[in-house]
């Protein structure tokens, strides 16, 4: 029975109309701030859904609370602005119900890692085929500043006012250990790149979960400039390429090499090292990508940006489907009156 769901479900999204960008723009007035990163975001959604061939009804977006979870306002699709953490458990329910439906969960680094964290941790494990956008920008926005899970340690806030002492979250090795399938990162200031990730996260099949660096330029303006501008972006950042060495700077001539399990900086214009001795990425690989995903706040690595893993697992809501059918066929339909009558019952006078 699967496999005619499977291929009924297909069928239903496989669009016969070519959209564009506008098909997908609302008719609500965008209420960021001008300048916020979330433009940048939206725009590369809008422009990458119309390539994945799905109609338009098919597609729902769910968010939590936050400045970015005013997006399904501003998506011309069925959507829902939840409440404050629990969009990943409300479009849990969706796919679960409605697995020929797209549904994507649109968070922040407080929404999702905060209040939501535990909502997180668990659709990551269970891979259902959910699209996962957090969008973080290390402050909360919404409420003025506040410090979030992912600030900086010594983040001076309205609500740190002598500095955090907290040890913030790495959101990709926090995915990475709860069992994401699809785990990347991204740049809300490179939409090329961003509009391939979310492109792949899309077709992906299981739970994908994005990282997106968003500059709030009102609470947190810069806190990701050294990965995204022009003059310190090659020397800061390391793109993950399948198959390709770890490669950057701006001449292309540092890489990354491992000693042991230690990643480390190696020059490939002294002579003594060469684009054979790099480490070669492998998106398969969840060893590797724990190990770089722990890049992430070393001084004196470069920030890695990209697919850290793709890896092909069973999807939850195909579990749960075979669950049923194998219950069906062995004990028949079943009759819902006949079970709310079955067992211990009293009669109330």
């Amino acid at each position: 029975m699967n496999t005619m769901i499977d291929e009924v479900v297909t069928k239903e999204l496989i669009s016969p109309i070519k959209y564009s960008a506008k098909d997908f723009s609302s008719d609500q007035d965008v209420r960021w701030c001008p300048g916020c990163g979330d433009y940048a975001i939206l725009a590369s959604v809008q422009r990458v859904l119309p390539d994945l061939n799905i109609p338009k009804e098919k597609y729902v977006f769910i968010s939590g609370i936050g400045c970015s979870s005013r997006f399904p306002y501003y998506m011309n699709t069925y959507g829902m602005h939840s409440i404050h953490g629990r969009a990943t458990a409300i479009a849990s329910g969706l796919k679960i119900a409605r697995p020929d439906l797209s549904v994507w969960v649109i968070t922040g680094d407080g929404d999702g890692l905060s209040i939501g964290g535990n909502h997180m941790i668990h659709v990551l494990r269970r891979n259902i085929d959910v699209n996962i956008l957090l969008f973080n920008n290390q402050i909360y926005g919404l409420t003025k500043g506040q410090y979030s899970p992912t600030s900086e340690t010594g983040k001076v806030t309205k609500s740190t006012p002598l500095g955090s002492v907290d040890m913030p979250f790495n959101p990709a090795a926090l995915a990475l250990g709860s069992g994401g399938s699809f785990v990347a990162r991204t740049l809300d200031r490179d939409p090329k790149h961003m509009q391939g990730i979310i492109k792949r996260a899309a077709e992906h099949q299981g739970t994908s979960f994005i990282e997106i660096y968003q500059n709030c330029n009102v609470f947190n303006d810069g806190a990701f400039f050294q990965f995204t501008e022009k003059e310190t972006k090659s020397d800061s950042v390391v793109f993950l390429e399948h198959g390709k060495p770890l490669v950057f700077g701006k001449e292309s001539d540092k890489g990354i090499k491992l000693d042991g399990f230690s990643p480390v900086v190696v020059s490939l214009k002294d002579g003594q090292h060469s684009v054979d001795d790099l480490l070669i990425h492998n998106e398969k690989d969840s060893t590797l990508a724990f190990i770089l995903a722990n890049m992430t706040y070393h001084p004196e690595l470069p920030r890695p940006v990209g697919i850290f893993l793709a890896q092909d697992r069973p999807k939850y809501e195909d579990e749960v489907e075979r669950q049923i059918d194998s219950a069906i066929s062995k004990r028949g339909r079943g009759q819902l009156e006949k079970l709310l009558n079955s067992g211990d019952t009293w009669t109330i006078q």
